[in-house]
């Protein structure tokens, strides 16, 4: 196997562990709550003393996490991961009250630790090869994260919430196994060594401010969003779920595409601009007046966050140097932080009067803060402005003159098929289950012109609906890059 297919592979592997595991990890942070409240009768403040203790074992646990990456395997580190994972699901799957639900919560909170700082590094070892790797690496955990969420909210009523767990567990044992195989020792390839931990932290200070605020507020308005739909529309779970999917749809088809408008535009003005956009869509949240609009928004802010955390991602990889494992564990602690205070804060803001206009509000002022500061921020570590193509790269340093052309060509339609697999395989399973829209738009009927535009019925037929027109969106550019790369 050639060295370019050998890393391919490896990272094909990381991009299925990661979609493996990130998808039961959101159900999880969905379901616990109402799992926790109606299997196990605990009190709120039970509850909330059991999410918190994931979270911290987890956020601890990330600076040790990071020198054992840069120390170790990085694959192994992060299958390590993944089957402590697997066993806190377990763990939730038999647990009858709280001490044991704490045991398990413990467990995913190391899981979390390793696996994702392990992979994270493992990923950005590919970074000067391939400048898109963070964004092919969102791509796979917003597929991970609707297939679990459809999965899971689908098959709940069925087999109860221990059910659920239980198949969580097989999927993070699955990403496991993918990532056991031949040890590869850690890479230096990234770039020029930099300081041990401290050092690092300093020199990536101005970023890791600009990663807690984007933090905060992704947290914060995911948990808004949650709050609102269930009490002030009084929407179960599926229904909630239908207002999330389309978003996390759109997390995992456009940041390759967006990828390619930062290699064009820039890392700065990219974030500036999806930060911005971020803020508004923030805004809008707060006067949004149906369930309907709110989902509208929060596809357009997923696709902002679709653009700016891969970019933050990269910037922290190279800022890292050889130090991958530290620089990921910084970072993912980092990120860790403002989640737990973005969520912490909603709460908080969403009980007062008015709490949900000013807790959207609050959100698009810390967006526009961090949109404010990341042109000094990215300046400040040194970072690439203009990452150089994937493709530019392969064409100069791999493939003579007349296979440069090819190879251009071949990547778009990689990722296309991939989305297209995907896409046909959910829909078969939809028609068995009588919920596939594009069969029911082809051959039910007839139909009038709001059951396409407005509301299909069941909200997998609108999910299905949503889907569709991403995907043909996706089929238009991907086949159209082809056609201009050939006419050039």
């Amino acid at each position: 196997m050639t060295g370019s297919a050998a890393t391919g592979r490896r990272a094909g592997v990381a991009n299925l562990a990661a979609g493996l595991t990130k998808g039961p990890v959101e159900v999880l942070d969905f379901v616990l709550p109402l799992w926790a409240g109606s299997a196990l009768g605990l009190s709120p403040a039970a509850i909330g003393a059991l999410t918190a203790t994931e979270t911290l074992v987890s956020f601890l646990g990330r600076p040790v996490a990071g020198v054992l990456a840069d120390r170790f395997d990085r694959g192994r580190l992060a299958a390590a991961g993944a089957f402590l994972y697997a066993l806190s699901f377990v763990g939730y799957a038999l647990s009858t009250g709280l001490p044991a639900a704490l045991g398990a919560a413990v467990a995913g909170g190391v899981g979390g630790a390793l696996f994702w700082v392990a992979l994270r590094a493992k990923v950005a070892e590919r970074l000067t090869e391939d400048s898109g790797v963070f964004a092919k690496l969102f791509a796979a955990e917003g597929t991970g994260t609707w297939i679990a969420f459809a999965a899971a909210v689908t098959l709940v009523s069925r087999i109860d919430y221990a059910g659920v767990f239980w198949l969580c567990a097989a999927a993070c044992a699955a990403a496991g196994v993918v990532l056991v195989g031949k040890a590869d020792p850690p890479s230096t390839a990234t770039t020029t060594a930099t300081p041990r931990l401290g050092g690092l932290t300093r020199r990536m200070r101005p970023l890791l401010g600009v990663v807690v605020l984007t933090a905060v507020a992704e947290a914060g308005v995911a948990l808004l969003l949650l709050l609102h739909l269930q009490r002030n529309y009084q929407l179960g779970l599926g229904a909630i779920a239908a207002v999330f999917l389309p978003g996390f749809i759109v997390y995992s088809t456009v940041p390759e595409f967006l990828h390619g408008v930062v290699t064009r535009l820039g890392r700065a003005r990219v974030m500036t601009v999806a930060l911005i956009s971020s803020a508004l869509f923030a805004g809008i949240l707060s006067l949004a007046p149906n369930p309907w609009t709110i989902a509208i928004a929060w596809v357009l802010a997923a696709a902002a966050f679709a653009a700016a955390v891969p970019v933050e991602q990269s910037v922290v990889a190279e800022a890292a140097g050889v130090d991958l494992g530290r620089g990921m564990a910084i970072y993912e602690s980092a990120n860790l932080l403002g989640a737990t205070i973005g969520t912490l804060g909603a709460g908080l803001l969403y009980g007062l009067e008015n709490g949900w206009v000013i807790a959207c509000l609050s959100a698009a002022a810390l967006l526009l803060v961090a949109s404010a500061v990341i042109r000094p921020a990215l300046a400040g570590v040194g970072a690439v402005d203009r990452p150089e193509p994937p493709e530019t790269k392969e064409t100069v340093e791999e493939e003579p003159e007349e296979e440069s052309e090819e190879k251009v060509k071949i990547p778009p339609l990689n990722a296309w098929a991939g989305h297209a697999v995907i896409y046909v395989v959910a829909q078969i399973a939809l028609a068995i289950a009588g919920y596939s829209w594009p069969v029911e738009a082809v051959f039910g009927g007839p139909h009038d012109a709001s059951w396409f535009w407005n509301s299909s019925g069941h909200w997998l037929l609108n999910i299905g609906r949503i889907w569709t027109a991403i995907f043909l969106l996706d089929t238009v550019w991907s086949l159209g890059k082809v056609f201009l790369t050939r006419r050039r």
